[in-house]
């Protein structure tokens, strides 16, 4: 099809649904398809009348539905909560002109437009006048705008003070020629010139006798605005050509603004880089570092195949492309190409873009994000150009008013949206009438979704299993035994083969030590211990005897006549050991994870093998301190082998055997100045070669990371934290999702500019001619 063809598919999502099923595709209900080839505009109420006259009705009179678990009838009633839709889309169905400087519905008319002469587009600066009344920044005119801000932050319209601005607008509905003429012209008029050339019309939705007080009528889409600001920062930090918002032009604009001399250009329009501008010595380390990345299985798509190490530029990339990089892989990247100033802004503008996805978020930590991203602006305003300040950067100093107004982005983004408009084209089987084709297509699926509801042991779209199903096989769970539950489940084939002593005697030890039915006999043994020396034990001494001389002591004390009748048949199969053979796998899908070996991941381009946990371990400072410590430490490791136990048929254990980096001291674990975790697989710990090593962990208490190596600082990885897709919070916080975060914490912007802010690296030496 022609990509000039607009159609307009008006899709309702129900709400009151868990969110397992909230916002998935089966539960959608296709209301209207607005007709192309070109979009409806203005007229877009005349397709929608009908829609607002069945919500009417919805609200006012409802609707009899059938309660099945009450067997009843009620009276339902429904409410238009918000429209989704992209920004273009809000100004088509709220009525506000978004191609003017006035572009920001939120900030409405409360905002000073500013054109740039010689770019010839308006910029969105000034976002200190978001800050207290007493900052310091509003005095810094010479690192903004060149003027002293005493604005205060734009208020907050209702839908009773839009009302009053739209009342006097009229809209005759159509497609005349001379109609489109006109609003051409206006396009073209400064701004400035009153309501009625800002607001095209006065909104449809306003028919609605609630919309009026709605908090939130039209969302500004998460999706979009996190795109268009990478957009604008990779292709600025790269110094691409034709994409970059650094250029002659933006220099020029610098020079009439009066501020930041050493960025303007000569008279042969040579000027020095900006300090965000990767240097070309570097530029291939950088690119380097994000094409040799390898994500786990389903994160994202194949982002290396978008970077051209030849031509040094980066293009190709979708959307959630560029949401990966964004939150994740960028601050990676950027972390020892680039001035410390300048690293430290852009991390925490990834800090926020992913505090702001989080599936559930506290109003306390809304209202410190929100103070955040303020500085945030301010820092970028003060490195960048002002024609990098486009809507899209400007939009999100009010996207936490919208979390706290309408909850996580996930339920308000486009991403669901762009998800069934992609599945809606795939409908399109005659090209010549693709509405017809859109609608057949949606009522056949509409048909089998409510018959398949009704069809039990056949497989569809509402009872599928989950892309990594960790369910165990119940043919091959244990039905003698609980203590050892079956969980997980193995992936491929599997073969037999017999453990050496080695690792029969590490690995039977670890399922000794992590069992919590156990837990009685190692006290009693480190009591033991204590009563047998004549002089105090330190933690370390008595943990290093525990873990050598516990599974010969336990069977011998199970078997002691003493007690011997109370010990449970559980407790002595596991006592007298695992068999010699062992089960081994190469992928196992457990806690919503697909892990998968080393070895089986050889010539793939994800990343399945990292293994990460919290475990109470003695550690020192380095290998000249004698004072070890007890504390909780997270571990990292590569997977290198899945066996299963089997304890003579009683219950079966699966372990993971990892190469383990030394986190226990800076040789092989640090934390560094950006607050990443960085690990050193060249140095590692309980390699499995020695008897006291202790290379396995239980399968349960994996959780995955994945690293991305450090092209400048070779040998050093930084772990990435990882939650499982289907994992949804429900009030309860664990360690694990405290490390998750630590790579993200807020940037201490005092550690990196002084504090009247007057060494600020702006240029580098290098120069560029346009």
């Amino acid at each position: 099809m022609n990509t000039n063809y607009s159609i307009w598919p008006v899709v309702l999502v129900p709400y009151n649904l868990t969110p397992w099923l909230c916002v998935k595709q089966p539960n959608f209900i296709l209301s209207m398809i607005i007709p192309g080839p070109r979009t409806a505009g203005n007229n877009i109420d005349v397709y929608l009348q009908p829609l607002i006259n069945e919500l009417n009705e919805l609200w006012s009179e409802g609707v009899d539905i059938f309660d099945s678990s009450k067997d009843e009838m009620f009276r339902m009633r429904t409410a238009l909560m918000w429209t989704v839709s992209d920004f273009p889309g809000l100004d088509i169905l709220s009525g506000w002109n978004t191609h003017t400087g006035l572009a920001c519905p939120s900030c409405n008319f409360d905002v000073e437009p500013c054109r740039l002469r010689h770019s010839r587009k308006w910029c969105f600066i000034g976002h200190h006048r978001f800050l207290g009344r007493n900052h310091k920044f509003r005095m810094m005119r010479h690192r903004f705008d060149g003027n002293v801000e005493e604005r205060t932050p734009p208020k907050k319209l209702s839908g009773s003070d839009i009302l009053q601005q739209v009342k006097d607008i009229n809209v005759i509905f159509g497609r005349q020629a001379e109609l489109n003429d006109k609003r051409k012209i206006n396009r073209k008029k400064s701004v400035g010139e009153g309501v009625t050339q800002q607001w095209r019309k006065k909104s449809i939705f306003f028919d609605l006798p609630y919309w009026e007080f709605n908090s939130l009528r039209h969302n500004l889409d998460v999706m979009h605005i996190e795109k268009n600001v990478f957009d604008n920062i990779i292709y600025s930090l790269l110094n691409d050509k034709e994409k970059s918002k650094d250029h002659v032009k933006a220099r020029r604009d610098l020079q009439d603004m009066g501020i930041r001399s050493d960025l303007w250009p000569d008279e042969n329009d040579e000027y020095r880089l900006g300090a965000f501008t990767i240097p070309k010595e570097k530029k291939l380390a950088f690119l380097k570092t994000l094409k040799n990345i390898s994500v786990p299985d389903g994160y994202s798509s194949n982002i290396s195949r978008c970077i051209y190490l030849d031509k040094k530029r980066i293009f190709g990339l979708k959307s959630h492309d560029c949401h990966i990089l964004m939150e994740q892989l960028l601050p990676i990247a950027i972390r020892n190409v680039l001035p410390n100033q300048v690293v430290a802004t852009l991390v925490e503008l990834s800090s926020f873009f992913r505090h702001l996805c989080l599936k559930s978020l506290s109003l306390s930590d809304l209202e410190k994000l929100q103070n955040r991203i303020v500085e945030t602006l301010c820092h970028l305003e003060m490195l960048f150009p002002p024609s990098f300040f486009t809507v899209m950067v400007h939009l999100t100093v009010h996207l936490v008013d919208e979390v706290i107004q309408g909850g996580p982005v996930h339920y308000r983004w486009m991403y669901f949206v762009e998800r069934l408009l992609g599945h809606f084209k795939s409908l399109v089987g005659n090209k010549s009438q693709p509405e017809g084709s859109i609608a057949e297509g949606y009522i056949v699926e509409e048909a089998l979704t409510l018959y398949s509801r009704y069809f039990e042991g056949i497989e569809s779209r509402l009872n599928r299993p989950k892309r990594v199903n960790d369910e165990p096989n119940h043919n091959e769970a244990s039905e003698v035994s609980t203590m050892f539950p079956q969980q997980g489940k193995p992936i491929g084939g599997s073969t037999i083969e017999p453990l050496t002593l080695l690792e029969k005697t590490q690995a039977h030890r670890c399922v000794l030590l992590n069992c919590a039915a156990v837990k009685p006999f190692i006290d009693e043994f480190r009591h033991h211990i204590r009563r047998s020396r004549g002089r105090r034990l330190s933690p370390t001494e008595i943990k290093r005897r525990v873990s050598k001389e516990f599974p010969d002591w336990f069977p011998k004390r199970i078997m002691n006549p003493d007690i011997a009748d109370t010990i449970s048949d559980d407790i002595k199969f596991l006592a007298q050991g695992p068999t010699q053979d062992a089960r081994r796998f190469s992928a196992y899908n457990i806690n919503g994870f697909k892990f998968r070996t080393l070895s089986r991941e050889q010539g793939l381009k994800t990343q399945n093998s990292g293994v990460f946990l919290v475990s109470d371990t003695s550690c020192v400072a380095s290998s000249a301190d004698k004072n070890a410590r007890q504390a909780d430490l997270p571990y990292y490791g590569k997977l290198e082998d899945i066996i299963e136990l089997n304890y003579y048929g009683r219950f079966k254990i699966v372990l993971f055997k990892c190469q383990w980096a030394d986190t226990t001291r800076n040789r092989g674990f640090k934390i560094d100045v950006w607050k990443f975790n960085c690990v050193n697989f060249s140095k590692l710990i309980h390699t499995g070669d020695r008897e006291d090593d202790d290379p396995y962990i239980e399968a349960s208490q994996a959780n995955m990371v994945y690293y991305v190596d450090d092209e400048i600082d070779k040998g050093w990885s930084v772990a990435v934290h990882l939650k499982p897709r289907d994992l949804f919070d429900m009030g309860e916080v664990d360690e694990e999702e405290i490390y998750e975060n630590e790579p993200y914490r807020q940037q201490e912007f005092g550690q990196f500019f002084d504090v009247d802010y007057e060494n600020i690296q702006i240029a580098i030496e290098e120069h560029m001619t346009e």
